[in-house]
């Protein structure tokens, strides 16, 4: 359940019909040395239904050109298909203006963005910038390399024995010199959901503008960034059913209107002479050079395929997952999850006494289980716990219970030969 949906609940009865919905995903009647693949790493990346690849290929045979820059046929449509892709983003965030979408790389790239547009424009020596100890490392690193570079410093927020943020310890760390806030909406480690909306309001009673990772969160939470009062929210494709390579940043346009662009190149501009540039207007002076264009189509065609479901559909079947899963693993003994915060997506990381985590995952592959082994790159999260990684299963809407108990069965078989 989610604080953005409190009444959500796992009885589904009245949701689609998800077995045709897992239909709709090619990929999924894969074996793997002669197993059906059971894909239990939705949290690095999920699956492409046939829909978005079909969207995909329609574009590249009847529509590709190059867009913003001709007026043949194929440009005019192309650069037609690529506006509509951002209006639907908009819709998909409740963002106030389609200008507020711009399109990167990634969430990683959105992050980037925000550091060097904003962050390097605004952020001064003996600035503070407040981070959580749950944030992925896109959401620490760029901080860290202005920190450095501006003679900044960054306040971290801790987390308790459940993996929960210590919101009145958030609260603690804001004074005059706090300048910045980036949060993850929902880790991508724990599957905890974090109380973001009371956290960006009080950073504003501070003047204080927040950023919100938020990768894990679009798959399995409607995001409204109007409601959120957020400045910047990012998030990528692939965690959407959509193409890599292609995320989108927003930002509130006032904020972007004041930053210094990131990349410079073609489309980022009005008008160049070698005593001056003139840059473009939002969106466009954030997209230097030749989009993703196909990708961007792709990802349209991903935000149209998950809103045809429902997200609060979606949650609300993956929460059935969660649960179901938290009880078998629970119920298997030498066991551990790491991560039992009260609000979760359908996240689970684990611990298998005297078992290393990629020991788990080699076993569990043999047996066509795919889940994602590592620091997930989170370290912080990991040195919290004491744990040098976990292994993690991310369920998403195409997952099943039968799933759920091929991964129990690996794990029993993963402690039967280590153990």
């Amino acid at each position: 359940m989610t604080p953005a949906n409190a009444s959500l609940k796992s009885d589904v009865s009245s949701s689609p019909d998800w077995e045709k919905i897992r239909a709709d995903f090619p990929i999924l009647q894969l074996h793997i040395d002669g197993k059906p693949l059971t894909y239990l790493d939705n949290a690095a990346s999920s699956q492409m239904p046939q829909q978005v690849i079909d969207r995909l290929v329609r574009y590249q045979t009847t529509q590709h050109a190059n867009i913003n820059r001709a007026v043949h046929y194929l440009s005019e449509v192309a650069t037609l298909e690529y506006h509509n892709a951002r209006c639907k983003l908009q819709q998909f965030i409740n963002a106030r203006e389609d200008r507020e979408v711009i399109f990167t790389s990634g969430t990683t790239d959105s992050i980037n963005l925000v550091m060097h547009g904003y962050g390097r424009k605004f952020i001064k020596a003996g600035d503070e910038i407040i981070l959580t100890t749950l944030e992925h490392h896109s959401n620490i690193v760029p901080w860290q390399m202005l920190a450095n570079e501006k003679g900044a410093t960054i306040r971290v927020v801790p987390i308790n024995d459940k993996g929960e943020l210590e919101v009145d310890e958030y609260e603690k760390l804001f004074n005059e010199r706090t300048k910045f806030v980036g949060l993850i909406h929902v880790s991508n480690a724990l599957g905890t959901i974090n109380p973001i909306k009371g956290m960006i309001d009080f950073a504003h009673r501070h003047g204080v503008p927040v950023l919100i990772d938020g990768a894990q969160a679009a798959p399995h939470i409607t995001i409204d960034v109007q409601a959120l009062d957020c400045d910047f929210y990012a998030f990528s494709a692939h965690k959407l059913c959509g193409p890599t390579g292609i995320g989108i940043l927003y930002g509130k346009a006032a904020l972007l209107e004041a930053m210094q662009p990131f990349k410079g190149g073609g489309d980022m501009i009005t008008s160049v002479t070698f005593e001056k540039t003139i840059y473009n207007t939002i969106p466009h002076k954030f997209e230097a050079g030749t989009p993703p264009i196909a990708a961007a189509i792709g990802f349209g065609a991903a935000v149209d395929y998950l809103t045809a479901i429902g997200i609060e559909q979606i949650a609300a079947y993956e929460l059935g997952l969660l649960e179901y899963a938290t009880a078998c693993l629970n119920d298997t003994p030498g066991v551990r999850i790491i991560g039992t915060a009260a609000e979760k997506t359908a996240v689970i990381s684990f611990a298998i006494d005297g078992i290393h985590p990629h020991d788990i995952g080699t076993i569990l592959n043999q047996d066509g289980v795919a889940v994602r082994t590592g620091h997930h790159c989170a370290q912080p999260v990991m040195q919290r716990f004491n744990v040098p990684a976990t292994s993690r299963a991310s369920f998403a809407f195409y997952n099943k219970k039968t799933e759920v108990d091929a991964l129990v069965a690996g794990i029993k078989t993963v402690q039967k030969i280590f153990l």
